[in-house]
């Protein structure tokens, strides 16, 4: 299964429904530090008065830094539905391809990617093009998974841990193609699922549903997972000496 299947992507984004179990249960059941904390450190320290977010989904993350951070923003998306649900939170969205940006050059001083990119079918297109609309010197945030990310989940139901195109792993090297500087700023943290009603809940939810078996065998309760992520935060070439 390619998570960067555009009909997989479409299937799975016409409706909120998997994606709201997913933020419930890591809203409820995360112990340790949040990577979205880290990425909205990330866009507030380089005070931007323009924002673009890229796969903006149901638009918590937009609406927060539209709260948080004095900048104009405007999100994207490509599911209609994901833009509708953004739109009802007051944000700007509307359906657009990362791959082809309706946007002009230099037209932002941040962009925001947030578990996204590794559903995009050419990879180093998305990239070109978020470093194309921002402005020199411009600053790029970009939250993935780690490749050890839930690995004793998929492990409980004997799944093969998902391959990304964009992973904590190989994310500098991807956006180093394309960007001047690449940091990569490591959170793990856990998953502490109360029980195995939670664990199915959370399977049932995810894009792997139909290629795993649908009951989670025992487990120890409560069930600890290990998550592994990475917000990367890239800079354009300013085309000034340093």
């Amino acid at each position: 299964m390619k998570l960067n299947d555009p009909e997989l992507v479409r299937r799975e984004y016409q409706t909120e429904a998997g994606l709201a179990v997913r933020r419930d249960t890591i809203s409820r059941f995360l112990d340790g530090p949040k990577a979205i904390e880290t990425a909205i450190s990330a866009v507030a320290e380089c005070a931007p008065d323009r924002v673009l977010e890229v796969g903006c989904g149901m638009g918590q993350f937009a609406e927060r830094v539209s709260r948080e951070v004095d900048a104009e923003l405007v999100a994207v998306d490509l599911a209609p539905r994901m833009v509708e649900l953004a739109c009802e939170r007051g944000v700007d969205a509307l359906v657009g391809d990362v791959q082809a940006l309706p946007f002009a050059d230099d037209e932002f001083s941040c962009a925001i990617a947030n578990w996204m990119l590794y559903h995009v079918p050419d990879l180093d297109v998305a990239v070109r093009e978020l470093a194309r609309v921002l402005r020199p010197g411009g600053r790029l945030v970009a939250a993935t998974l780690g490749e050890e990310n839930l690995a004793d989940l998929w492990q409980l139901v004997d799944y093969p841990r998902p391959t990304r195109t964009f992973t904590a792993e190989n994310g500098a090297g991807v956006l180093g193609r394309h960007f001047s500087r690449v940091e990569r700023r490591d959170v793990e943290a856990a998953l502490v699922f109360p029980d195995r009603g939670a664990v199915q809940r959370y399977i049932d939810s995810s894009f792997f549903a139909a290629a795993v078996e649908k009951r989670v065998p025992e487990v120890p309760e409560p069930f600890r997972v290990r998550t592994v992520q990475a917000v990367f935060v890239a800079e354009k070439w300013s085309g000034r000496p340093s």
